[in-house]
């Protein structure tokens, strides 16, 4: 990945790389930069496949650290300011990194980027494209954060001749996503290393209101957006996605309405549903969503990137006919080397297609092909809620909701009432004054079995939302069971 930084600094050496409130950096800039801190970090001591920690706010400085430490041959562990003290501590121990780039922490060495304009004379290693670029810790279902191993080859094939978007040295590409979230990954290097402009948001959270001049004022073409800051953008602006010319989405599943609000506010706008663990780097699977397209209820999220294959299994692993359900298995060029210190964990979720041998990632999503080869996202097998024998797909309830027009978003989950049964409740954000909740009730008895159908209502003002900008599920309130609201 470095080798092809470097042929893109080579063709364009003054065209700008980077923009940071108002500072530019020229590609040629940006490599004499990112080689001064890379000899600072060899000089320290940093071999090829160690791990080094980057802690810094979005700026130019967050881009010259993560680009330094890869030509240095090492891995980058990104970890978000915003973290508590107690897990970035977790973090850097357990990745034992070599030094800390930024951010002073107690036991650590630090080193803070080098002023811009400082050359280097250190030679640097040579870095293969099955070396290690980075470690990006992921939640997991025990409570303890796993780590993700990404390869340089597995970020070079997400952003090289991409069949899911077109991105050109004219392109601007806003870094929004949070560093430690893999969105960064295309943002940052989808720009460099196809010679377009990474131009990189104020530090901390940007609002809806103020997105859309951002974008105007930078120029943005290229924008990439969580499904709830999509929908929330949708709501509160749509008009700030005039002047891009694609917008991507993804992280969890697409509002039909929202994206038919989006179609006619902004016709011109190609809009991308991007699906993809970490453990597939960024994206696997992508939609591009047709002008006239029918939707029906639910985004579909596409077909395969270019060198990845996506397979859909039945229960013991085999391959299914389009059209049945199974379990989403993803291989080819992006699938990660496995989970750092979790031999357990990569042989469980990595395996070998009995078919043809073939390494894939086990997504523990589950999915259907239809015979066009366009997947369509059934839900999470592990989210799936059992209520008195029934299973239930959240996404196929909230997707339900949405169709309401007095429905702005929604969430559905299962709680305990005081009376020890479990019931599905959902928790709604009105699209505007009123919310019917008989009339909800209809809408929703009309198109799904009784079972479907939320015993309950909570009204919300807005859906929680995690630092990764998902909805945060586990945030959204206890209802007031003795409020006759809830159930009317």
């Amino acid at each position: 990945m470095t080798g092809a930084f470097r042929c893109r600094v080579a063709r364009t050496p003054d065209a700008v790389a980077l923009s940071a409130n108002g500072d530019v950096v020229t590609y040629a800039e940006l490599d004499r930069w990112s080689d001064a801190l890379a000899g600072e970090l060899v000089e320290a001591g940093v071999r090829v496949g160690d791990r080094v920690a980057v802690c810094l706010e979005r700026s130019a400085q967050l881009v010259v650290a993560l680009l330094g430490v890869l030509k240095a041959g090492a891995a980058y562990v990104p970890i978000d300011p915003e973290d508590p003290e107690s897990r970035a501590s977790m973090m850097l121990a357990d990745a034992q990194v070599s030094l800390v780039v930024g951010r002073f922490f107690a036991g650590f060495t630090t080193i803070k980027v080098p002023p811009r304009g400082v050359r280097s004379t250190v030679e640097l290693p040579a870095v293969a494209p099955e070396d290690l670029a980075y470690l990006m810790y992921t939640s997991g279902s025990t409570g303890k954060p796993k780590s993700v191993m990404v390869e340089h080859r597995n970020i070079t094939n997400l952003v090289t001749a991409p069949n899911y978007v077109e991105v050109t040295t004219e392109d601007r590409i806003l870094q929004l996503a949070p560093v430690a979230f893999d969105a960064a990954t295309f943002e940052i290097w989808g720009a460099l290393l196809n010679g377009a402009r990474v131009v990189l948001a104020p530090p901390g959270v940007v609002q809806a209101e103020e997105l859309g001049d951002l974008l105007r004022a930078n120029e943005i073409s290229v924008l990439w957006l969580t499904a709830a800051l999509f929908h929330r953008q949708i709501d509160v602006d749509v008009s700030a996605f005039k002047g891009l010319h694609t917008v991507l989405s993804g992280g969890d599943v697409l509002s039909v309405p929202h994206v038919r609000a989006l179609r006619e506010a902004v016709p011109e706008l190609r809009i991308v549903n991007g699906y993809g663990p970490t453990e597939t780097t960024t994206f696997a699977t992508c939609h591009r969503i047709g002008a006239e397209e029918d939707l029906g209820g639910a985004v579909p999220i596409g077909t395969q990137l270019q060198n990845v294959e996506v397979v859909v299994v039945d229960a013991d692993g085999r391959p299914v006919a389009p059209g049945t359900p199974g379990e989403l298995w993803i291989g080819g060029a992006q699938v990660a080397r496995g989970y750092w210190k979790r031999p357990d964990l990569t042989e469980e979720k990595f395996v070998r297609g009995s078919w043809n041998g073939e390494r894939y990632y086990r997504t523990g999503d589950q999915a259907r092909k239809r015979a066009d080869g366009v997947v369509e996202f059934l839900g999470r097998m592990d989210d799936q809620f059992k209520l008195r024998g029934f299973r239930i797909e959240p996404g196929e309830v909230e997707n339900a909701l949405t169709e309401h027009p007095q429905v702005r978003t929604a969430a559905v989950g299962v709680r305990t009432h005081p009376s020890g049964d479990r019931r599905l409740l959902a928790w709604v954000v009105k699209s505007g004054e009123e919310l019917d909740k008989r009339a909800l009730r209809r809408h929703l008895r009309a198109g799904m079995p009784e079972h479907m159908v939320p015993a309950g209502f909570v009204v919300v003002d807005e859906l929680p939302i995690t630092s990764n900008g998902k909805t945060d599920r586990k945030a959204l309130p206890e209802p007031d069971w003795s409020s006759k609201s809830l159930y009317v």
